[in-house]
Order: C-alpha cells, then sequence, then structure tokens
C-alpha cells in the first residue's frame, strides 16, 4: 500500500502554510519526504514555520513572504518553487480569511478583501502555477481547500466567505475540466470545524475567553455528531490522498471532513 500514498521528492506550494490547516498539511508533506514552499503573509511566522519543518531531517521547506491577494503573487511563488527545487508537482490553496461581520455592517472594502484573498488570489495562483505544470508536461494536482460552508452557512456573519468558498467549489470544477487534457488534476477539501489558531478566537467581538469556550462547547454539542472539532493533521490526510497516486483517476472532486457536521 505504501507507494500508493507516496509523496517523496515532490514539490509542493502551500499558500497560507506557516499555521493552522495549512501548517498540518506542511509538516505530513515534509515528514513523507517532500519538499515544501510556505507561501504566507506574514513572513515571520513563515520563517519559524520552516525551522520547525526542517528540523525533522526529511524533506524541505521554505518561506515565502506573499500577499496572496496581489496580482503577481502566484507568478511569483512558481517561480520560487522551481528555482529552488527545480518543478512543481503540487499546489494546495490553503490560504483564506474569515472575519465574521454581518453583511449589512461590512463595508465594501472588507467585501472585496475576503473574495481578493479566497477567491481571486486562489483563482490566479491555480492559473500562474497550472500554466507550470503545462510547460513541465508531467501534469500535477491542485487541491483547495474550501470548507462545509461552500455548500451551507454555517452562522450569520459569514456571507462573504461563504460566497467565497462557494465559488471556489465552482471554480474546482471548471478548471479540472478544463486543465484535464493537460493531466492536471484539480480537487477540493471541504473541511467542518477544525481547531486552529484562527478558530480559537472568540465567535463575536467583545466575547470574553470564558464565554468563548462556553460557545464553542455548544457549538460542538449541538452541531458535531463525532462530538469534537477536528485536527489540521486530519485535513493532511486527505491531502495526501490528493496528491498521491491513491487518487490518480480523480479529478473535479470534493471530499467534506466534517466529524457529521453537514449531517445537522
Amino acid at each position: 500500500m505504501t507507494p500508493l500514498f507516496d509523496i517523496s521528492g515532490k514539490n509542493v506550494i502551500i499558500t497560507g502554510g506557516a499555521m493552522g490547516i495549512g501548517f498540518g498539511i506542511a509538516q505530513r508533506f515534509v515528514e513523507g519526504g517532500a519538499n515544501v514552499v510556505l507561501a504566507d503573509l506574514d513572513a515571520k511566522v513563515a520563517d519559524a514555520a520552516a525551522k520547525k519543518l526542517n528540523a525533522l531531517g526529511k524533506g524541505r521547506a521554505i518561506p515565502f513572504a506573499v500577499d496572496i491577494a496581489s496580482t503577481d503573487a502566484g507568478t511569483k511563488t512558481a517561480e520560487i518553487c522551481v528555482r529552488e527545487f527545480g518543478s512543481i508537482d503540487v499546489l494546495i490553496n490553503n490560504a483564506g480569511i474569515y472575519p465574521q461581520v454581518p453583511l449589512m455592517q461590512m463595508s465594501a472594502e472588507q467585501f472585496d478583501r475576503v473574495l481578493a484573498v479566497n477567491l481571486r488570489g486562489l483563482v490566479l495562483m491555480s492559473k500562474a502555477v497550472g500554466a507550470r505544470f503545462i510547460e513541465q508536461q508531467k501534469g500535477g494536482r491542485i487541491i483547495n481547500i474550501g470548507s462545509v460552508d461552500s455548500l451551507h452557512p454555517s452562522m450569520v456573519g459569514l456571507a462573504a466567505y461563504d460566497s467565497s468558498k462557494g465559488a471556489v467549489l465552482m471554480f474546482t470544477r471548471s478548471f479540472a475540466l478544463e486543465m484535464a487534457p493537460h493531466r492536471v488534476q484539480v480537487n477540493i477539501i471541504l473541511p467542518g470545524g477544525v481547531a486552529t489558531e484562527g478558530t480559537n478566537r472568540p465567535l463575536a467581538p467583545g466575547v470574553n475567553p470564558e464565554q468563548a469556550r462556553a460557545q464553542m462547547e455548544m457549538f460542538i454539542k449541538m452541531k458535531i455528531p463525532l462530538g469534537r472539532m477536528g485536527q489540521p493533521d486530519e485535513i493532511a490526510g486527505a491531502a495526501i490522498y490528493f496528491a498521491s497516486a491513491a487518487s490518480s483517476y480523480v479529478t473535479g472532486s470534493s471530499l467534506i471532513i466534517d466529524g457529521g457536521l453537514l449531517l445537522t
């Protein structure tokens, strides 16, 4: 079974790879012998994350500070990966933001920023890396990190986020169709509640830590049949599947990892 999930020697870009789900994925890929570019907005956090990963002594990780929303982010990140590792095999579009602001209170600038990071940045990164895949003529894998909110809204205040993630789901399917002749497979993972630095923050402004814990406990009790939040490592397993030979005949597909959240 081991060769089916072998990712050793693969060269990987992970956006938002310095913390949360992105770092969980990066850790498993480096442990598996892959080389990873941690493309992240926060240079210091990316540097620290790369040091932790390189201490594993298997694959190699390099930090790259970049704003995914910038027009040339995809081109620059692809260039770094090729320069450092020689080629690109896998792109994992993980970077995303999710400010909880009801639409009636959200400014146009806030809405635009969410779409610029979560959708436009993902699309342009996919386009830039897709061009490299075509040039390399050996196929490739693009793995988008969507959300259960791609399918169903989870709470008030996430209209912008939900809109972006719904669009990412449809983009995944459309781009998979476009890139299939080039042997590039495009798939999407739809996580539910995952315990990260972001989800540990209060769900609403003005909520103290004790109230935030109570909110989270109630959310888990009422919404997640498995009775707990997911862990970044549990998303990493799906990413390895989509990046490996185990998914050689899979494209345009989505994989829900939510502890049963959508069942409720």
